[in-house]
């Protein structure tokens, strides 16, 4: 079997629910194969803690970020406090960033405002960002497509731009992102027999464009439904791809572990990393 590359490209283990076994959930996921995490911080606070979490351990990367939720309490102090943790070798992107018109927590001026500055900053940076879009479709696709010709000069190449994370749009609007040079993640919420949009796109997406995600502490997967998301689960996750794509589990992961690691610039696993491999399925 290869080398594992099982990348949970969107976990907030910072978060209070895992204070009680935080360092046992890390360890059931490299248990499970997972052989790298990328903390998501959703505000200034949150991001200073996945900050903190990724220098304690060699495996997990942060990325910062103010979410579409709290954007009304972003400032220009907060701002410049995200610039400086951006700052640390430990941060691979900037997120979660992004758009959410279902829940309308932050109003949509204020919302597009601080979705702008922080896309100003990964290019400042030349670092991806990790996009949330929820009912926002239209004006993200003009938002990210400006975004996308504004950065072209000078981004590095064959690096893609960011991820449009726990996709939840059609299979032509995946694409789209994919041609403006996004990836798109593919959430748990794919193993849940109704979910016909996210399956659709996880059928239908080029795998070299694809990625996984948990989303912990959400959008557990069917057999853990109700109950707190970890990164150990990310391999039902995989296996449910495998099987609408009728392939092996071990080109999913190497295929979406490529992708992780070509956009977070992750270490390269298959020196680094050799003993850690997923348990094996048949698809």
């Amino acid at each position: 079997m290869a080398t594992s590359l099982l990348v949970d490209t969107h976990c907030h283990l910072q978060f209070p629910e895992f204070d009680g076994d935080r360092n046992e959930v890390l360890e059931r996921a490299r248990r499970a194969g997972v052989v790298a995490f990328i903390v998501v911080g959703v505000d200034l606070p949150s991001s200073r803690t996945a900050l903190e979490l990724a220098e304690r351990h060699p495996d997990v990367h942060a990325a910062v970020g103010m979410h579409p939720h709290d954007a009304s309490e972003f400032t220009g102090s907060t701002f410049h406090s995200l610039r400086r943790c951006a700052d640390s070798r430990s941060v691979v992107a900037i997120g979660e960033i992004g758009l959410d018109y279902y829940r309308n927590f932050s109003p949509p001026r204020t919302q597009r405002r601080v979705f702008l500055r922080m896309l100003e900053l990964a290019a400042e940076l030349k670092l991806p960002v990790i996009v949330h879009s929820r009912g926002s479709d239209v004006e993200m696709r003009r938002i990210l497509g400006d975004w996308a010709l504004s950065v072209q000069v000078g981004w590095p190449k064959e690096r893609p731009l960011g991820v449009m994370h726990s996709f939840g749009e059609d299979l032509g609007a995946a694409l789209h992102y994919i041609e403006l040079g996004f990836l798109v993640s593919i959430p748990a919420t794919c193993t849940r027999p109704k979910a016909d949009l996210v399956r659709a796109v996880a059928s239908g997406i080029p795998l070299s464009r694809m990625v996984v995600e948990t989303d912990s502490p959400y959008q557990a997967p069917q057999s853990y439904r109700g109950r707190r998301n970890e990164p150990s689960y990310l391999p039902e996750t995989v296996h449910q791809i495998a099987q609408l794509r009728g392939v092996s589990f071990d080109s999913i992961v190497a295929e979406t572990g490529k992708g992780a690691a070509l956009l977070f610039h992750l270490p390269d696993f298959q020196t680094a990393l050799v003993d850690r491999r997923p348990p094996s399925y048949e698809a």
